[in-house]
């Protein structure tokens, strides 16, 4: 067959889902810069944020559930190194009688299974799931986080993701590097108090824009 009739037969076709799919509702962090370089997160995604301990992820994390809450939303936050606070979390302004907190003994294979049932049963805003500095993380396999993907597709939830470096890789729809940047002090050098940290916040995923600089206080 010539190349040109090839070619106006497979254009005959209905596009393929992956093209015609509209683009994902943004919902906002609760972060303004952040909201500002990404537009939000979008519903229906993956979304990994990744830096070292300190860097801030935690602190993005507790804005996106206080702000989802503020929304009227259910959120779950599956905890793989039970490292949540829950004080410093209603201190922040999450409403804790909306969030789902999900223990899982330091075992990341139970915490992705665990979020696999959740995006199953379906019902929350935002899916958290916080790996931390768990060794297990690295050794969950691409094919899991696919499985992941594929189980938030079609929702109106954020599916949010937390380690200390990307495992996700491609099956992130949106993908935040923290970096510390420096602590802030309170008092005098005998008796001072952190009163906050300032962290660059990077997007590296979709495309690359330069770090912003965020301020999260320590309440």
């Amino acid at each position: 067959m010539p190349a040109a009739a090839l070619k106006k037969r497979f254009e005959s076709f209905l596009p393929l889902d992956w093209q015609s799919r509209p683009a994902p509702e943004l919902a906002r962090t609760g972060v303004s810069e952040v909201d500002v370089a990404t537009g939000g997160l979008p519903r229906g995604c993956l979304t990994e944020i990744f830096g070292p301990a300190s860097s801030g992820r935690t602190s993005l994390l507790v804005a996106i559930l206080r702000e989802a809450a503020a929304r009227g939303e259910e959120c779950a936050l599956v905890d793989a190194e039970d490292a949540f606070d829950p004080v410093f979390a209603a201190e922040a302004g999450v409403r804790l009688e909306r969030l789902l907190w999900v223990r899982c003994g330091h075992n990341a294979e139970h915490a992705l299974k665990a979020a696999d049932l959740l995006l199953q049963g379906g019902g929350f805003g935002v899916v958290a799931m916080d790996l931390g500095d768990s060794p297990g993380a690295g050794r969950i396999s691409l094919a899991s986080w696919f499985r992941l993907r594929r189980a938030v597709e079609h929702t109106p939830t954020i599916l949010v993701t937390l380690a200390r470096q990307s495992n996700a890789k491609t099956c992130a729809s949106l993908m935040l590097e923290c970096t510390r940047r420096e602590a802030e002090w309170w008092g005098k050098p005998a008796g001072r108090l952190l009163g906050g940290i300032r962290v660059e916040i990077a997007r590296r995923k979709p495309g690359w824009a330069g770090a912003i600089d965020v301020r999260f206080p320590v309440r």
